[in-house]
């Protein structure tokens, strides 16, 4: 329904009002769920404020005795419920609010239930999965430190942080841990230091307290807000047995505030053990090196080819000459030898020599050819001769054979 309207004819407040309120009456009764504020009872109504658990918004409702004390457990403030309301619009005020029909208590069982169900579908998106969780710096330059104002859990961090290491810097954002503001400011100030190049790890750290107490650290949207995060993050929430979602998705989980100073920050004098340790162990590397190739090189230089050079130039001169005179020897012994046999020979030769047989005297008588006689029948009368002696020869000619 739309109103035509104009300052020459206005419409009264009232029709506007009555028109909001149809408006709002359309919308009959839903279930919503939220966490009660500001809880007072005056006369036969209860009035409360409803605030959402992730954003910053409320809204009144009202709430008879009857539907008050029929919850069981009877609602206080911070209690999560689930309420059938009824929207109203209050045309006398123009207000608005809610009208509680029934309260149902938020119980432990079903707030694990939801969060398992949170869990599982965060996980099958791979939230979770250690491939993308990011190693630690060693040594932190400066460390973004989310907590509550003024908690025990920022002065364990800081002491056992400036105890491990002095000179170690942080930047505190406080926050509320806990409540329907908790999320958003917690997310806001994560944003911040994610922002910051100068943070290199972030630590989100809370004190111990109940499943209620804990929930803003299981929050969807703050889960997420970790898993975008460009720096690495420390989830230290509760103690040991506490296990928020917040801690499967963070890059490294503390059981404590105090777990989470000793990982992120390096005990300085554990480091000077260990560089002092380090620096004996080289020593003793190097010691044992040195010691090493000192006994090597000493006893190369105890080696008679070092200790006394010239000993072994003077073996080798000797043997040298050793093998210089056993050469000569040998050599002597083959000339003697060859000139014996040259000798035997020379005298088989000269013992067989026509020479020596001439020389005993007799004759060779040969042709003018040279061709040898040897029998008297092949000379005939007349034919020319040549008769060699030892030492000469003569012309001789053949005459008849007497």
């Amino acid at each position: 329904m739309t109103a035509k309207t104009s300052p020459e004819s206005p419409l009264p407040i009232r029709s506007v009002l009555q028109m909001v309120a149809q408006w709002i009456g359309r919308l009959g009764t839903v279930w919503v769920e939220g966490q009660i504020t500001e809880l007072t009872a005056r006369g036969g109504t209860v009035f409360l404020t409803l605030r959402d658990p992730v954003a910053n918004v409320s809204a009144r409702v009202l709430c008879s005795r009857s539907v008050y004390e029929a919850t069981v457990p009877r609602p206080v403030d911070g209690a999560r419920v689930v309420m059938h309301v009824k929207a109203d619009f209050y045309v006398n005020k123009g207000s608005f609010a809610f009208t509680a029909l029934e309260i149902r208590p938020v119980g432990i069982g079903e707030l694990l239930a939801r969060l398992e169900r949170l869990r599982q579908t965060l996980a099958a998106e791979g939230l979770f999965n250690v491939e993308r969780k990011r190693r630690l710096p060693f040594l932190p330059r400066n460390i973004g430190l989310i907590c509550g104002r003024g908690s025990a859990a920022e002065r364990d961090v800081l002491e056992n942080a400036r105890r491990r290491w002095p000179a170690v810097r942080f930047t505190v954002e406080p926050v509320a841990v806990q409540g329907p503001y908790a999320v958003a400011e917690i997310i806001e100030a994560l944003r911040k230091l994610d922002a910051d190049p100068g943070i290199d790890v972030i630590i989100i750290a809370r004190g111990g307290g109940s499943l209620e107490d804990l929930l803003p650290f299981s929050d969807e949207a703050l889960v997420r807000a970790v898993a975008a995060c460009r720096t690495p993050v420390v989830s230290a929430i509760g103690h040991e047995q506490d296990t928020p979602l917040l801690d499967l998705v963070a890059d490294l989980r503390a059981s404590t505030p105090t777990d989470a100073a000793k990982k992120v920050v390096p005990d300085v004098g554990e480091e000077l053990a260990l560089i002092h340790q380090l620096r004996e162990r080289g020593r003793r590397v190097i010691g044992g090196w040195i010691a090493r190739e000192s006994a090597w090189l000493e006893a190369v230089r105890s080696r008679p080819s070092l200790a006394d050079p010239l000993r072994e130039i003077d073996r080798r001169a000797e043997q040298i000459d050793s093998l210089r005179d056993r050469s000569r020897r040998c050599l002597a012994g083959m000339l003697d030898r060859a000139a014996d046999s040259l000798e035997h020979l020379r005298a088989r030769l000269v013992a067989l020599s026509p020479a020596a047989t001439l020389q005993r005297g007799y004759a060779i008588v040969q042709r003018p050819s040279g061709e040898v006689v040897r029998l008297a029948g092949e000379v005939r009368p007349g034919d020319e001769l040549s008769v060699r002696f030892s030492d000469d020869r003569v012309t001789v000619i053949a005459s008849d054979q007497g």
